[in-house]
């Protein structure tokens, strides 16, 4: 499966810039994906009802992903709750090979990855099915991924019940890209440590300013 390499910028949703702008923050002080502990963004709370807790097992040849998070809205998507059961067995056979290379991509790299895919709802609706995993560390070795889930659709309202499985079609890939570029993140309107600022100087005719 082949993934792009993109920055940051990639992803739209302004909810999922805010999560991976504090995963950026925390990766920035030492290049290696922060432990999850350390993670905690602002409002997390509004955002748990889209978000997916996972511990990875990469002991096995392939990493082996178990879903830690109950009661999301994506579950609705999949017809019911994982908690507790693995993430392969939870999509069942006819998605994994879609979406699993997705997260051992995540896990492999330690870097963010973010997907895009259309899936049509119970009406026949086109909806936008965003993804971005982000890996967190413990003793250098990813052991949790969290995964923000976000749907779309530019027609309005549609029905995100059973949207994984209320059809017959598979998920469309639009984009699948490891942010792997420009890993840092700059608070807007600030001026970064140790960057140098240079002043124009535009004297005024017959006045003289003193600096004390």
């Amino acid at each position: 499966m082949d993934f792009t390499s993109a920055a940051p910028s990639v992803v739209k949703s302004i909810r999922q810039r805010d999560l991976l702008n504090t995963w950026l923050r925390l990766y920035a002080r030492e290049q290696v994906a922060p432990a999850i502990w350390e993670y905690q963004p602002a409002r997390l709370e509004e955002e748990l009802s889209d978000l997916i807790y996972y511990t990875v097992d990469i002991s096995a040849p392939t990493p082996r992903l178990t879903i830690q998070s109950e009661g999301t809205r994506i579950s609705r998507a999949y017809g019911h709750t994982g908690k507790g059961v693995l993430l392969d067995d939870y999509i069942g056979p006819r998605l994994a090979p879609l979406v699993m290379p997705v997260y051992h991509e995540c896990v492999a790299r330690g870097l963010p990855v973010y997907s895009v895919a259309d899936v049509d709802d119970i009406y026949g609706r086109i909806v936008a099915y965003e993804r971005l995993l982000l890996p967190f560390q413990t003793d250098g070795n990813i052991c949790h991924v969290i995964a923000s889930l976000k749907t779309f659709c530019e027609d309005g309202g549609f029905e995100i019940k059973n949207l994984m499985r209320g059809n017959d079609a598979l998920p469309r890939t639009r984009l699948r890209a490891v942010i792997d570029r420009d890993l840092f993140h700059r608070a807007p309107g600030r001026i970064a440590p140790a960057e140098l600022v240079e002043f124009a100087e535009r004297p005024v005719p017959g006045e003289i300013v003193e600096l004390n």
